[in-house]
């Protein structure tokens, strides 16, 4: 899949997996938006897409560019450089909450946390992220690891002047105490919000911005759509977080940021607004929290 010399992917596993086919590209937008949260350095699909492949899809259909996240040492480098190789493309750059354990148990964590604090340095390198908290997949042995790392990318955020993009799963309560208690930066993204619509006045009252990703769609996650329908127009944003979490109709199938509309569309009808001006907030919110994608 990739394009990098450094010859750096990863493969998603197709094991066990239905229709691995890539979707029908959706009708495009007419106003421009961006995926503000993706892994493409994950090989996925029956027919993995380059770089310059999965950025081309996108901007046929009116996603014009992309926030490429990393979540371990690797990846994070990977997303500097895709940055760096193409003006579509900005990185976040962090140790994902789930890998800081096994950083800490090698004895490589606070190596590993200064390779993303010079990372973060690089002028295409817009956010820490993601970072954040974990409570689902870490038992109580690692949640020090954790803590720890989330409040070291804190830290590399506010001294970087950047954004941060956190991953919050099955730890509400304990992030948003985090964020409070250190300080959040000034731009803090909730990436692939899993809260409720009482979570989302809290964040939107902190000045927190709400990522939504291609799970808003599924018929089980109504606490999604009621916090769709409670966060300020302009604390909102979009993303695939792909390879995961496609939008139905394609659930199951592979995710890439060329199925953002899909997403999009969805949340327009749901919030009873005209897409196009949904499209104009979107993608102002994108610049306001990353930057310009041309500098």
């Amino acid at each position: 899949m990739t394009d990098d010399p450094s010859g750096y992917v990863r493969t998603r596993s197709q094991e066990g997996r239905g229709d691995v086919r890539w979707p029908q590209a959706p009708e495009p937008l007419a106003v421009a938006v961006y995926d503000n949260h993706a892994h493409l350095e994950i090989e996925d699909g029956d027919a993995p897409l380059s770089l310059t492949e999965q950025l081309d899809r996108a901007a046929a259909v009116g996603v014009v560019g992309v926030v490429q996240a990393g979540g371990d040492i690797d990846s994070s480098r990977w997303s500097a450089w895709a940055a760096a190789s193409d003006p579509r493309v900005l990185a976040a750059v962090a140790i994902h909450p789930n890998e800081a354990p096994a950083y800490r148990a090698a004895g490589r964590l606070d190596e590993a946390l200064g390779v993303i604090d010079e990372l973060a340095a690089q002028p295409r390198v817009r956010a820490i992220g993601e970072t954040g908290l974990d409570f689902f997949r870490t038992d109580e042995e690692g949640l020090p690891a954790q803590f720890g790392s989330f409040e070291a990318h804190i830290a590399m955020a506010k001294k970087h002047g950047i954004a941060m993009q956190i991953h919050d799963r099955d730890a509400h309560d304990a992030v948003l105490e985090t964020l409070t208690r250190v300080g959040a930066p000034e731009a803090t993204v909730f990436h692939c919000f899993s809260g409720d619509a009482a979570m989302a006045r809290v964040c939107a009252e902190a000045g927190y911005y709400l990522s939504f990703a291609g799970n808003l769609t599924f018929k089980n996650a109504q606490n999604l759509r009621d916090a769709l329908a409670v966060t300020p127009r302009e604390r909102i944003l979009v993303e695939t977080d792909a390879p995961f979490l496609t939008p139905t109709p394609h659930r199951g199938r592979p995710n890439a940021p060329y199925l953002i509309p899909v997403t999009v569309r969805f949340m327009a009808e749901e919030l009873g607004v005209d897409l196009d001006e949904l499209c104009a907030q979107l993608a102002a919110n994108t610049l306001e929290v990353y930057g310009s994608f041309d500098s």
